[in-house]
């Protein structure tokens, strides 16, 4: 446990030192958040919806740092150690493969939990936004879609020889999620056939599950993302884990 401490506290300090996530995982969703605002206020998210855009759109705002730590942020940083020699000098330590990512996993669950405070208190503030749902469904899907996102950066950071791929990887996971799960384009004014192709993409299902337990809607409605993201999490943590290079 003191090794795990000790390792946190030493790559939070790496971690604080680069803008990159600063940008990524707070400000864009922030930004994201005032646009709508601005834009949308209060109108209904689409003809016939009983909830304003905003309402609509918290679930997916979440998720827009979850995929940018989990996705982009973890892969690439695992990756670099391999690259530049460290993972090889950690081979020699106590220090095991599950502590490597877990590290990692825990820096970009603290840049997910500031940016859904700093997104709900902004909305709160600014845009009289309240969460219809319950608070307690909401963090728990909330966990549940950390841990799928993040595992699949764990299993890309765990197996992809070099920055380089690792990079290529990511960034083919990481934009269609972004672009086409509804974490920015709502998912309700997709074309139908988007939506099934949208379907594909796990994130989506996250944010369907978000987006019910935000606005209060029937536990009916994601029995199937719930499970989609949990057998994810278990395949993906698995395969980072038992095929983890070192170098």
């Amino acid at each position: 446990m003191k090794t795990f401490r000790t390792m946190l506290k030493t790559e939070l300090k790496l971690s604080f030192r680069g803008m990159d996530m600063f940008i990524f995982a707070i400000c864009i969703p922030i930004v994201v958040l005032i646009i709508i605002g601005i834009i949308y206020g209060n109108k209904p998210a689409f003809e016939g919806s009983g909830y304003t855009f905003l309402e609509q759109s918290f679930g997916a705002l979440t998720t827009i740092s979850i995929c940018a730590g989990g996705v982009m942020g973890l892969p690439l940083v695992v990756s670099d150690y391999r690259s530049k020699k460290i993972l090889k000098r950690f081979k020699v330590t106590p220090i095991s493969p599950a502590m490597i990512l877990s590290v990692q996993v825990v820096i970009y669950m603290l840049y997910a939990f500031a940016s859904l405070l700093l997104i709900y208190l902004l909305g709160m503030l600014l845009f009289g936004f309240q969460l219809k749902g319950s608070l307690l469904h909401f963090m728990g899907g909330f966990f549940l879609v950390m841990l799928s996102m993040f595992s699949i950066g764990m299993m890309v950071g765990g197996i992809a020889p070099n920055t380089k791929m690792a990079g290529v990887i990511a960034s083919i996971l990481y934009f269609p999620m972004l672009i086409f799960s509804g974490a920015t384009l709502p998912y309700e004014v997709m074309p139908v056939k988007l939506q099934k192709v949208a379907d594909i993409l796990p994130l989506t299902q996250g944010i369907k599950l978000l987006k019910a337990a935000s606005l209060g809607l029937s536990a009916d409605n994601v029995r199937l993302p719930i499970i989609i993201m949990v057998v994810l999490a278990v395949i993906c943590i698995g395969i980072s884990i038992r095929f983890f290079k070192w170098e």
